[in-house]
């Protein structure tokens, strides 16, 4: 079964977050919502606190095909800032697995040097802080086994995709019919 790991943050931008977790689950991609808080309960950067299944530590990382970073202010500096999360998108892009992440989320990536010649797309804002990249400016970009995103507008564009790469095209197409997104 695919498994993908949403990894949350105080501060996540809850759109770009659930998005991902409802259309992936219709999908039938087994998502886990993991905090990197001390907390099964994380709070969205507007006061929408979301449940978790998981702690970070409590995570064996090597058993999801995917783990998703959502934006969001100051989830993204979170993000960045905790070693964990670091070290596991270090190890998912040297092992050529899939890391998507949307709005100001590729900076993590960037902070990383993971991003040097890739084609992105991110917050509008963020362009200028994510060094050797290439911008591509378009809803969702996909270069190798990174998957980006502009913010919460391209959400479901952004799901959508993330639905595409790992269970095909027509996955992605029927969940789109079945939500009415044209």
């Amino acid at each position: 079964m695919l498994t993908v790991s949403v990894i949350l943050a105080d501060g996540f931008e809850e759109v770009e977050a659930l998005t991902v977790v409802d259309l992936l689950r219709r999908a039938k991609i087994y998502v886990d919502t993991v905090s990197i808080t001390e907390e099964y309960t994380v709070h969205g950067a507007h006061g929408i606190n979301v449940q978790t299944e998981d702690l970070f530590e409590e995570v064996n990382f090597v058993e999801s095909d995917m783990i998703v970073l959502p934006g969001g202010m100051p989830g993204t500096t979170n993000l960045d800032e905790h070693e964990g999360v670091r070290r596991v998108v270090k190890d998912f892009y040297n092992e050529g697995k899939y890391i998507g992440a949307i709005c100001a989320a590729p900076k993590v990536l960037g902070n990383l040097e993971l991003l040097k010649g890739k084609r992105i797309s991110c917050y509008p804002s963020v362009e200028k802080e994510i060094q050797g990249a290439v911008m591509t400016g378009v809803p969702v970009t996909v270069d190798g086994n990174i998957v980006t995103s502009r913010g919460v507008g391209t959400a479901i564009d952004f799901a959508l995709k993330l639905i595409e790469v790992l269970a095909g095209k027509e996955k992605a197409d029927e969940i789109a019919k079945a939500i009415v997104y044209y």
